[in-house]
């Protein structure tokens, strides 16, 4: 009872403090500095950029700063020398889970004032995209959750030593490991999430619940250590080892502590979220594996069920075989690390399987006994929540599953499998899923699903035919523009939420300057998928990819911050030309990452590529002036950049300035550089028409399987040039 009438008279004392206030003030502007750059989202959507990177430097801020109030209030009896009035007349202990409750209180109310005024000022800086639902998440999880973490280490901090300048000392320490050595962890940066983009067009569920579950993981974690330190509260004038000695009498307490610690320990093994794949992306053992003899597959169906609210998925599948070898035989198929195999059978009865402890790839390896019957229909049914891989753990959300978003990919989609060779047919297989009446499926390819069943429940299902083990599937709230030009029909499929700005930026006229002049000019696209492409705008992934019928456009290239950009091109129509100028010159031909900070790049011929197509479309004089006239002066810049002229200096700057002045160079090198040396070759072989034909010859030229990039000696070959031939002066 104690504990109840003294809180209101301490949070009440707490908020008469102008320390306090000051502290509340600092944290509800500590979003500022995400607007100034401070923040770990990489993407350019608009959410990354004016609500992630706002929430977690605020959130990093803002801990930092409670924290720093918590021990000045901790020590405020100790500065004042009434520790032992104050001990005799409440119970430290009883004082010390009031001042923390106050302390917590006061963060609840400081995260309530930071919806208050971001709430607005983020809906004015994001847009037509901006979704409170997931603002008010993103603070609540990005920025509130800091709060108490931050109080809860200082406070323990304090309690342990109860010392002021000990305790500032431990708790830097502590912020400075989350945001130096343990940053790129997603489970133990604390102060600073890993959260390196928000989707705009689709949900972000996948990313928040991760934070979610690092946050709630140090929240137990950090509630024990406070627990613990709140049995060596001095009392009777006895020193840290005196004090818990008698507080521990009451078992409670220190049960208390132990549960919460080994609650956090629990939910960091057994996170969901990540997978335990091999880091080592050099081994590939799942691929060396020998197929079975004498059995092949004669064909699949699949029966998938993601659970939109959960995020989860359920599924069944069906494999056929023809076993020639009268033996039984061991089939290996990969899955998901987040699912859980519930029943295999074949022709109707249990069979033995197992699915091994080693990951590679965000796969397991999934073992069945087949029996020796010369035709066995196996059946596999499988659930659970989809893990990402390790290996790519910083960069978390493309897993999304749902209401009005979802990818899934061989192993997260269905079984896949490994080492039985495919009958005369291949492996044809079909595929059906059940979403929400408002989602529409997507197969990644040239397969087109179709609805066939519609459920009382508000869901649909679809399906769809395909050949191989695998598959990919896109499915979400889309808008579908059917383009017919260059020979082909192009479905371009982008999401109803970016509809606005895809029609500012003219992204129908885009794709349609785009296929015609570069079919024209460079030949049809390798993956056209014959008659039809399918461009699939995805939720913010971190780059693109194509496959036979259907190519990849990241939402990121596609944000209005993107397409509003002067620096690429001259207007929002322009730079959606130049990303989708991409599906030639990045997909249709690959160039090697290898020495990144050189000229040349997929980067130089989508540029050059952009400014004939705007010279077409807009006249000789527009496109000088908005391009080349724009190349050469940032090319001239860059000679005379400091650090250009006296590269020795660079080395002495230290490694985040060297990044920043080595990233804004070599974005001229590749964005303006290389642009005018293509254009410096196209006037040394001939003119246009001359370029026109040798860029038409690398487009389709022979690919060497071991080494298929686009190289800059192949382009200066073709020219007939060496690199001097092409030095600007």
């Amino acid at each position: 009872m104690t504990v109840l009438r003294q809180f209101p008279l301490e949070l009440r004392r707490l908020l008469l403090s102008r320390l306090t206030w000051l502290t509340m003030l600092l944290t509800v502007l500590s979003p500022l500095a995400g607007l100034a750059g401070f923040g770990p989202a990489s993407a350019e959507t608009m959410q990354s950029v004016y609500l992630a990177n706002p929430a977690v430097a605020g959130g990093a801020l803002g801990g930092a700063l409670f924290g720093l109030l918590t021990v000045f209030e901790l020590n405020r009896a100790g500065r004042s020398r009434t520790e032992a009035l104050l001990d005799a007349a409440v119970s430290p202990l009883a004082m010390a889970l009031v001042r923390l409750l106050a302390l917590l209180a006061a963060a609840v109310l400081t995260l309530a004032l930071t919806l208050a005024v971001w709430l607005p000022v983020s809906r004015q800086l994001i847009g037509a995209v901006f979704s409170a639902a997931d603002c008010v998440l993103a603070y609540a999880i990005f920025f509130g959750l800091a709060l108490p973490l931050g109080i809860l280490a200082a406070a323990a901090c304090f309690q342990f030593t109860r010392r002021a300048d000990l305790s500032l000392v431990l708790f830097a320490t502590f912020a400075g490991l989350s945001l130096t050595v343990w940053a790129d962890d997603w489970q133990l940066c604390w102060l600073n999430p890993r959260v390196w983009a928000l989707s705009d067009d689709f949900t972000n569920f996948r990313i928040f619940r991760s934070v979610a579950w690092m946050r709630l993981t140090w929240l137990a974690a950090l509630a024990g250590v406070w627990a613990v330190s709140y049995l060596c509260i001095r009392r009777y004038g006895k020193g840290l080892a005196g004090s818990l000695a008698r507080s521990v009498r009451r078992v409670y307490r220190p049960a208390v502590a132990l549960v919460l610690l080994a609650c956090a320990g629990t939910a960091y093994a057994a996170q969901p979220m990540v997978d335990d794949s091999n880091p080592d992306e050099t081994v590939m053992a799942f691929y060396e594996l020998p197929y079975a003899e004498d059995i092949v597959c004669t064909g699949r169906t699949a029966q998938v069920f993601p659970d939109t609210a959960a995020g989860t998925v359920s599924g069944r599948t069906t494999f056929r075989f023809e076993n020639a070898s009268g033996q039984a035989r061991t089939a290996a198929f990969g899955i998901n690390p987040g699912y859980t195999v519930s029943s295999v059978r074949a022709n109707g009865a249990d069979v033995p399987f197992s699915v091994g402890d080693y990951q590679e790839y965000n796969r397991a390896l999934l073992e069945v006994t087949l029996p020796a019957a010369a035709r066995v229909e196996l059946e596999i049914e499988y659930g659970g929540f989809p893990r990402e891989s390790r290996n790519t753990s910083t960069m978390q959300g493309s897993q999304e599953i749902s209401d009005d978003y979802l990818w899934l990919a061989n192993d997260a989609l269905s079984p896949n499998l490994m080492n039985v060779l495919p009958g005369e047919d291949g492996y044809p297989t079909v595929m059906e899923i059940t979403l929400p009446a408002a989602m529409t499926v997507i197969p990644f390819g040239t397969s087109e699903a179709e609805a066939v069943a519609r459920h009382d429940d508000g869901t649909v299902t679809w399906r769809y035919e395909d050949n191989g083990t695998g598959g990919i599937v896109y499915a979400g709230d889309y808008v579908r523009e059917d383009i017919t030009t260059g020979g082909m029909t192009i479905q371009f499929y982008y999401g109803r939420k970016h509809q606005a700005v895809m029609e500012a930026a003219g992204a129908v006229e885009a794709v349609q300057a785009v296929v015609d002049y570069c079919t024209a000019h460079y030949g049809r696209l390798s993956f056209g998928g014959g008659s039809t492409l399918k461009l699939i705008q995805s939720r913010v992934f971190g780059g693109g990819y194509a496959t036979d019928g259907a190519s990849l456009l990241d939402e990121a290239d596609f944000t209005a911050a993107n397409l509003d950009d002067g620096t690429k091109d001259a207007a929002a129509g322009e730079v959606m030309i130049h990303e989708l100028v991409h599906q030639w010159w990045g997909l249709g031909n690959m160039f090697d990452t290898e020495g990144a900070a050189g000229p040349w790049s997929a980067e130089g011929l989508t540029v050059y590529t952009t400014y004939r197509i705007v010279q077409e479309l807009y006249g000789e004089a527009y496109a000088r002036e908005h391009y080349v006239d724009q190349w050469q002066q940032a090319v001239d810049d860059y000679y005379l950049n400091f650090y250009v002229r006296n590269p020795e200096y660079l080395e002495r700057l230290s490694a985040d300035q060297q990044l920043a002045v080595t990233g804004s160079l070599t974005y001229v090198r590749q964005y303006c550089e290389m642009p005018l040396k293509i254009l410096k070759a196209e006037q040394l072989v001939g003119g246009e028409a001359a370029m026109d034909q040798i860029l038409n010859r690398l487009f389709n030229r022979e690919l060497d399987p071991t080494y298929p990039y686009l190289t800059y000696q192949d382009f200066l070959d073709a020219c007939g040039l060496t690199e001097e031939a092409l030095e600007l002066g």
